[in-house]
């Protein structure tokens, strides 16, 4: 059993990674059923345990805070989906790289119900998608990322999670190196033309979910 929450409005960040990290700790105590909460930020930058200084190129932007998730920089604000997910990975099968690959297989399952392609690229983390109507760095079509990935285990119960672009203002993002990439962009799913909203994407996000869980090989 999943108990999906959503919480309306902003929710401010440091009260809502407190109270993230309460439930992942009654999780693991067995005193709290598994949860995912669905959510909006204020503009706010995280640090990942891998930030680096050079990264936060507008320190004074917005507030930044260093969180205890793997990765980088990141931006969250409003029009983008939070979604934190409080699991139990080990009675998912105990493999951490299989854990974050199917959370990486439900986004892209998401975006598929609006026909948009997401990938994952070697090297880089998140989802990605191809822009053929404009070219990257390297004359090849341009690549953007469309969701970010980031969790912490404790007791072998995830926090933090996953965070899909559905309307913000990308111009945030310019005040970071987002996940520390350089040679790609942003993008949204308004930005690539989809009139979609933030309850189309949760329906498709409850609709999606089950389907990682049902394989039984770990993504490659």
């Amino acid at each position: 059993m999943v108990e999906w929450t959503h919480i309306p409005g902003l929710a401010p960040y440091a009260e809502t990674l407190a109270a993230m990290e309460a439930c992942a700790e009654a999780i693991a105590r067995g005193e709290a059923e598994e949860a995912i909460w669905l959510l909006e930020h204020p503009p706010l930058y995280t640090a990942g345990t891998s930030a680096k200084a050079a990264d936060l190129v507008d320190p004074e932007r917005f507030p930044v805070y260093p969180v205890g998730r793997g990765g980088q920089y990141t931006y969250h604000g409003p029009g983008q989906r939070v979604i934190y997910c409080m699991l139990d990975v080990k009675a998912r099968g105990g493999d951490v790289r299989c854990f974050v690959r199917d959370l990486e297989r439900w986004v892209i399952d998401t975006l598929a119900e609006f026909n948009v392609v997401g990938e994952i690229r070697q090297g880089r983390v998140g989802v990605w998608v191809t822009r053929p109507d404009r070219k990257g760095p390297d004359g090849l079509p341009a690549e953007d990322k469309i969701a970010a990935i980031g969790i912490k285990l404790r007791r072998w119960v995830s926090f933090h999670g996953i965070s899909i672009n559905v309307e913000p203002d990308l111009s945030h993002f310019d005040g970071i190196i987002p996940c520390g990439i350089r040679d790609h962009g942003v993008t949204s799913l308004v930005d690539l033309g989809l009139p979609v909203t933030m309850a189309d994407l949760d329906a498709a996000l409850i609709r999606t979910f089950d389907a990682p869980r049902a394989r039984t090989a770990c993504p490659t």
